[in-house]
């Protein structure tokens, strides 16, 4: 039952930590624009595809 209490607690405040650590980068790249906007989690091509642009991707082709 202990566990069951634990998991209700700590499930929410690793969610709330964590948003507020992207409303913390979202500050400090405010604060700083010489370093660039921050960059979000899924916001952009990842190195599993072959980007061709910022705004799409492409997939590799297969290896035969």
């Amino acid at each position: 039952m202990m566990q069951y209490f634990i998991a209700i607690i700590a499930f929410p405040a690793l969610v709330i930590g964590w948003v507020l650590v992207q409303q913390a980068a979202r500050r400090f790249a405010r604060a700083h624009p010489e370093f660039g906007p921050p960059r979000e989690e899924g916001g952009g091509c990842g190195s599993s595809c072959g980007c061709i642009s910022k705004s799409r991707c492409r997939k590799k082709p297969a290896k035969q």
